[in-house]
Parts: C-alpha cells; sequence; structure tokens
C-alpha cells in the first residue's frame, strides 16, 4: 500500500532542491494539511530545526538574481517570499550602494554601445526601468555610457 508523505516530508523535499521562505512553503502545502494547525506545526518544527532560514532565503535570492535586477525588482521579489521587513531594509541599504555597478553591468551586457538618437535612449532606459533599477542610476548609466 502507498503512503503518502507528511507535510513534513513534502517540505523537506522542497528545501533539498532550493531555499524556500516559510511563507513560500505554506503556499505549496498548504492543499495537503488535513487538521487545522498540522501545517503551522510542521513549519514550526522545521523553523526551530535550521531547515527555514530566512537569512539563506535572502541570501540565496541575492546571489541568484542580484548581477541582473535593480534593488526595486529585488526587494519586491523577497517582499513576495514573505522576508520580514527589517531585514529588507538592511538588504536595500546594501543593494543601494552597489545598485549603479549592477546596472552598469546589466547594461554592457544588453547594449555596450552608448544610444545614438532619443528612441535608442528611450530603449535603453525602459530596459533598465523595468529591471528594477531606479530613474537616477538609470540616468547616470546612461550618461557615463556617452562619456
Amino acid at each position: 500500500m502507498f503512503n503518502k508523505p507528511s507535510l513534513k516530508g513534502r517540505a523537506l523535499r522542497y528545501l533539498a532542491a532550493r531555499e524556500y521562505s516559510r511563507l513560500e512553503l505554506e503556499q505549496k502545502l498548504k492543499a495537503y494539511e488535513e487538521v487545522e494547525g498540522e501545517l503551522k506545526a510542521a513549519l514550526d518544527d522545521l523553523e526551530t530545526k535550521g531547515f527555514i532560514s530566512e537569512a539563506r532565503v535572502v541570501e540565496s535570492t541575492l546571489n541568484q538574481k542580484a548581477s541582473r535586477f535593480g534593488a526595486a525588482r529585488l526587494l519586491h521579489t523577497l517582499k513576495a517570499k514573505g522576508i520580514n521587513a527589517g531585514v529588507m531594509l538592511d538588504v536595500a541599504d546594501q543593494l543601494r550602494e552597489t545598485e549603479f555597478d549592477r546596472a552598469m553591468e546589466v547594461w554592457t551586457r544588453k547594449f555596450g554601445e552608448p544610444y545614438s538618437s532619443p528612441s535608442e535612449y528611450a530603449k535603453q532606459a525602459r530596459f533598465l526601468a523595468s529591471r528594477g533599477f531606479s530613474g537616477e542610476v538609470v540616468g547616470r548609466v546612461l550618461r557615463r555610457s556617452r562619456e
């Protein structure tokens, strides 16, 4: 006879693939909860044992995405994962310190040449803005590209 996996087993299987925040695991596992409170207890236990870590989720997300996206996009991603607001303030400061360098790198990989017309300027600006870089950083990158 086939035994279905427990909520804790399912959560561990997800966590074996990548870091998940508690909110993400709650969303994925809610459909499998048979008894009210069972999911909360399983996630509490995993968090107590260190299997669920907000710090690792933040670190993993930034390692994967920081080289391609601006602070606004990364903070939005972390907020969607349910990361604590205090942690997000620390991360925001860290991201803003490196945002110009990251934007310059993204711009260089995508375009590599300065804009030659107003429409090309707009295209490059839209691209960087869609990646979550601030308007101030976008302007600085495009001015620097002309130097």
